[in-house]
């Protein structure tokens, strides 16, 4: 079987520390994979944010998640600490990709992922170019 493959960048535009709560565990005691998506939500605000943006607001275009991808490198449980950092990466005209890598406080590599993202006017529903503007402040430089 065929596994994602996912291309990490040399280098991250951000950082944030978020932690794993009870309501994050799954049956078998860890992280659950409902609950690590949440998580890369959370930073993917954060991320925007600090740049100024929010996923309705990205220089005038909002944001549409196209596709997630995950790859598993390790338990994740209540108590650890996960840094997620970011990259902005890959972009078309239409959109880009956020690519983040989790690590716990031991610097264990938890997971790594990929969320793509489209820009899109919700007042017409439809695709919208990427603003210029938000691509020189997003797009991660190695």
């Amino acid at each position: 079987m065929a596994r994602i493959q996912i291309d990490l960048p040399a280098s991250y535009s951000f950082k944030t520390q978020l932690p794993i709560r009870i309501t994050d565990l799954n049956y078998g005691g860890h992280l659950g994979n409902d609950a690590l998506l949440s998580l890369l939500h959370e930073a993917r605000v954060q991320f925007l944010k600090v740049h100024g943006y929010s996923e309705l607001d990205l220089a005038g275009a909002g944001l549409i998640m196209s596709d997630v991808a995950i790859v598993y490198k390790g338990e994740g449980f209540y108590g650890d600490t996960l840094t997620v950092q970011v990259a902005a990466t890959d972009f078309n005209k239409y959109g880009f990709d956020l690519v983040y890598l989790l690590t716990n406080q031991n610097g264990k590599e938890v997971a790594n992922a990929k969320t793509g993202m489209l820009c899109f006017d919700y007042s017409i529903r439809k695709l919208k170019s990427v603003p210029q503007e938000a691509r020189e402040r997003l797009e991660t430089k190695a």
